[in-house]
């Protein structure tokens, strides 16, 4: 049995997240990631990957989820990096 595919989640704001984000990613800003994650990961140990512009967003936002018991969380960093090593294709909204 393989593991699941992890979560992508986008922590940029909503209008950086229009203007282009990862096919299958849930956008979830920093700032409303910790009211706003149990919605979208009720489970401590799905793999999460986080996403933002260059990396710094998403290394903050994975120090919180951790905190809060999220086991599999890393920082997938900047999202043209991170399409182009998961071969995803950048939608918009």
């Amino acid at each position: 049995m393989s593991s699941p595919d992890p979560l992508l989640i986008d922590v940029r704001s909503p209008g950086e997240y229009a203007g282009g984000y990862l096919d299958g990613a849930v956008n979830l800003p920093l700032d409303q990631l910790q009211a706003g994650i149990a919605r979208v990961a009720p489970d401590l140990s799905q793999p999460i990957v986080l996403y933002c512009a260059s990396g710094g967003r998403s290394g903050m936002g994975c120090m919180l989820l951790q905190q809060m018991g999220y086991r599999q969380v890393s920082n997938g960093g900047g999202i043209g990096m991170l399409a182009m090593s998961s071969q995803r294709p950048v939608r918009r909204l």
